[in-house]
């Protein structure tokens, strides 16, 4: 009896972990498109990424502070993790994604970025003896078969401070999947992304005072597919919808699936990121990129059967 009810319990936190899951990848894959719009209209790279953070951190901090209920030795007691997740998993991971796409093809720079679940599987062998099994190895070749068809790799000569950057980002992501994890039932996730995504927006902000990173926006309309909305709409979205809610989803779903499946099911962003740009800027979305990102649930699917 005991059993039964522990397997229940046991699915059902499954069921919601990849709920939340879904949720967070098909926020995180959004922001690419909007992001692409503001930078068309004339914002730079890191205006929008500071923009983003900065908006995420002002919706979430009320709501944290409410959560902790005046409990502030729980943010003394985890000031490491919160530093360490806003300068690496938010601050860190974004700043070098956008330096990666400024010297890289995009679809080269999400293909390196997006390897991080080889890393995570690789990090848990050496850290916890989690060896791979079978499955893990057929979904992992599975996963990243199909980026190689969701992504645009391009062509052209590559440049290795590109392809630094891009490594810099994929660990960035692993540090995310493994603090994100971290579940000792003290810190509520809501907490941690808040957290986090005000050290994120200090250090940007910090970044852009002193050169480091080129700040500038724009007040032109941000242009869609069929349609024009004001900047600070899309601005808006860019924080609340794919910034916060993605955070927060996100760490939802690994502290329910474990860093190795959670940066799995990621891997679907990278499937939603095509048709959302087909939906809202009208490019194309190839056969290549459906049978692509097919793969990359075949593969999640896998993983997901390893337990």
């Amino acid at each position: 009896m005991a059993n039964a009810i522990g397997d229940e319990v046991g699915r059902r936190r499954m069921r919601s972990g990849l709920m939340w899951a879904t949720v967070s990848a098909a926020a995180f894959g959004l922001s690419g498109v909007l992001a692409r719009a503001l930078i068309d209209a004339g914002w730079s790279a890191g205006g929008a990424v500071t923009a983003r953070v900065v908006v995420a951190a002002v919706a979430l901090l009320p709501i944290a502070v409410i959560r902790l209920h005046g409990s502030w030795n729980l943010l003394r007691r985890n000031l490491s993790l919160l530093g360490g997740y806003g300068l690496i998993a938010v601050a860190g991971t974004q700043l070098a994604f956008f330096e990666a796409v400024a010297h890289l093809p995009v679809g080269v720079a999400l293909l390196i970025v997006f390897a991080s679940p080889i890393a995570v599987v690789a990090w848990l062998w050496a850290r916890d003896r989690q060896r791979p099994t079978p499955a893990t190895m057929i979904g992992t070749i599975c996963g990243l078969g199909g980026l190689v068809l969701v992504v645009d790799v391009g062509s052209g000569n590559v440049a290795w401070s590109g392809v630094a950057w891009a490594l810099a980002a994929m660990l960035g992501s692993v540090v995310y999947y493994l603090l994100s994890a971290r579940d000792d039932g003290e810190l509520p996730g809501i907490v941690l992304a808040a957290g986090g995504l005000v050290v994120g927006a200090l250090v940007l902000s910090i970044a852009g005072a002193t050169g480091v990173l080129a700040l500038h926006g724009s007040a032109d309309p941000a242009r869609f597919r069929g349609f024009t909305t004001p900047w600070w709409t899309v601005v808006l979205v860019l924080g609340i919808v794919t910034t916060a809610l993605a955070y927060v989803s996100g760490i939802a779903a690994t502290r329910r699936l474990g860093a190795r499946l959670a940066s799995f099911t990621g891997l679907c962003e990278v499937a939603a990121a095509p048709l959302l740009a087909w939906a809202l800027l009208g490019q194309p979305v190839r056969f290549l990129q459906l049978l692509g990102g097919a793969m990359i649930l075949i593969g999640v699917a896998v993983v997901r059967s390893d337990r």
